[in-house]
């Protein structure tokens, strides 16, 4: 397998920046940064508004760091709509099965020393790994 454009000083700073939101959402606000938990909150808690508004920044972030040419996605261009519906179709419910995603058990629940995020962790990493052995999209 080869990686193409691995730029470590970048991965490093999101990695900053991920963990050091996750930080602050737990700090301030008492919350778990678990996407699909927050996604989900949209429709059935009554605090909307802050969840809203964090999806909002997931969403417009990257359209804006597209729009201004600061970021791309080129190696998503290789890929018709339907697969990558499909792709997240599939991630959600994932996301679904094991109560939780990459982000609340990987960062937060890692970060908690959770034993059950250790398990979906390990899990998810498996899967992703089997996906691309088998699919032959490392290579």
């Amino acid at each position: 397998m080869t990686i193409v454009n691995f730029t470590p000083w970048t991965a490093l700073a999101g990695g900053l920046l991920i963990g050091s939101a996750a930080l602050l959402l737990f700090v301030v606000g008492g919350r778990i940064a678990g996407i699909s938990g927050i996604v989900a909150g949209i429709g059935s808690q009554p605090d909307k508004s802050w969840r809203m508004a964090f999806v909002a920044g997931l969403v417009a972030v990257p359209l804006v760091l597209f729009g201004l040419d600061v970021a791309n996605a080129a190696s998503l261009q290789h890929y018709s709509p339907w697969r990558l519906l499909v792709a997240g179709l599939l991630v959600g419910i994932g996301t679904r099965l094991s109560n939780g995603c990459t982000s609340g058990h990987g960062i937060c629940g890692l970060g908690r020393l959770s034993p059950r995020s250790v398990v979906a962790t390990l899990i998810f990493m498996a899967a992703g790994i089997a996906t691309v052995t088998l699919t032959g999209l490392g290579g």
